[in-house]
């Protein structure tokens, strides 16, 4: 394998371990014959800040991406770090040798009840995994296939790419090799247009990140047309066809947008199933609130009478993306809407998910935002 494939140390064993499973068979997808025979997938920039969580600037047949690697060596669920409990001691274990495609479909479907809820269109979504699993498009899913799809079903992410795959907003999957996946990359990487290395962010007080964010902004005509799509993106997840999604990170490092101010998903990791959350944070001892937190913004209550979390999350994620988005919007809004925008995005803020008619709260005011933006934007250049 080139050196260029593997730049830094915590990437080229977990390449090298890709590979020989790919020549052995034990895996197989659309990118390994480019990242081990060919060496046309090339890794570039590290984006991450953990070894066990690898995230590359790609390059793969002349085209852009962002390569995601998970370590073989990575730990059984911790609820105070990582939600999906996605590892076995020995990766791409599963399914066994003499599987047929008929228990595969059995697996995933067992997988998908756990943690999207018993819905009745799952069978759709199980035939959907089987046509992704099929890299090389013959019909069949081969073993080596099987096992990666398995492996990549793990990770809410991928699930959500999959199941997201038509929605402007969500990055294409470009391919896979075991649980190395590609996916589209995003020319701005951050809400606010500009992402500095971690190492500096550290370094940074929240003060002074929070006043340099807004230098760098767009135009307000193009921070609206983005905001519109973080509101769809929020329909998109919101009681989907296979249940709903919970966003626990909605910082602005996880947004970014193209060169046409269309919101892209830079990092869907924390996004999870709302059965899948509530089936795992049930149960779990608590002394406060402030222990039934997973991600920075998924919160239920703490029961005093039980000391254990409730399963019911608090803030919808409307309510989230709206306080992420008051300071975005309001600074430099024209002044014959702001008054009215700045209304609309506390009644937002406020909303709860206890609260009655909260579903029909929750349209009522996603579709009102949505409205006056588009009305302020629609004749001009920017949308």
């Amino acid at each position: 394998m080139a050196r260029s494939l593997c730049p830094g140390a915590w990437l080229r064993k977990p390449c090298y371990l890709q590979c020989d499973k790919y020549k052995t068979g034990v895996i197989d997808g659309p990118a390994c014959n480019s990242l081990c025979v060919t060496e046309t997938l090339y890794f570039g920039k590290c984006l991450s800040t953990k070894p066990n969580n690898q995230m590359y600037l790609g390059i793969w047949d002349n085209l852009p991406g962002v390569v995601k690697c998970q370590m073989e060596q990575a730990l059984h669920l911790d609820f105070g770090t990582e939600l999906e409990p996605r590892k076995e001691i020995v990766l791409f274990d599963k399914p066994t040798r003499g599987t047929t495609v008929q228990k595969f479909k059995e697996m995933v479907y067992s997988l998908f009840k756990a943690k999207l809820g018993d819905q009745g269109n799952l069978s759709e979504l199980v035939n959907l995994i089987l046509t992704v699993a099929d890299g090389d498009k013959d019909g069949q899913v081969s073993l080596g296939e099987a096992k990666s799809a398995w492996a990549l079903l793990q990770l809410n992410e991928f699930l959500l790419m999959v199941i997201l795959q038509d929605k402007e907003h969500t990055p294409k999957l470009m391919g896979f090799c075991g649980d190395l996946y590609v996916m589209e990359s995003v020319e701005y990487t951050s809400l606010y247009g500009i992402s500095l290395p971690w190492v500096i962010e550290l370094f940074i007080p929240s003060g002074f990140r929070r006043s340099m964010d807004q230098l760098f902004t767009p135009s307000w005509p193009r921070k609206a047309k983005i905001a519109i799509g973080l509101l769809e993106f929020v329909e998109d997840v919101f009681h989907g066809p296979y249940g709903n999604f919970l966003m626990c990170d909605t910082s602005a490092k996880n947004l970014g947008y193209n060169d046409k101010y269309d919101l892209k998903m830079v990092d869907m990791r924390k996004i999870v199933p709302e059965t899948n959350l509530k089936e795992l944070i049930k149960d779990r001892h608590c002394e406060s609130d402030l222990d039934c937190v997973y991600g920075t913004d998924c919160r239920t209550s703490c029961d005093q009478s039980t000391m254990k979390c409730t399963s019911e999350v608090i803030q919808p994620n409307l309510a989230k993306a709206c306080q992420l988005l008051k300071d975005y919007l309001l600074r430099g809004a024209p002044v014959e809407i702001r008054e009215e925008l700045e209304k609309q995005l506390y009644s937002c803020i406020a909303l709860k998910v206890t609260a009655n008619q909260m579903e029909m709260e929750h349209s009522l005011i996603l579709n009102n935002l949505k409205t006056l933006l588009w009305k302020k934007i629609s004749y001009t250049n920017d949308s």
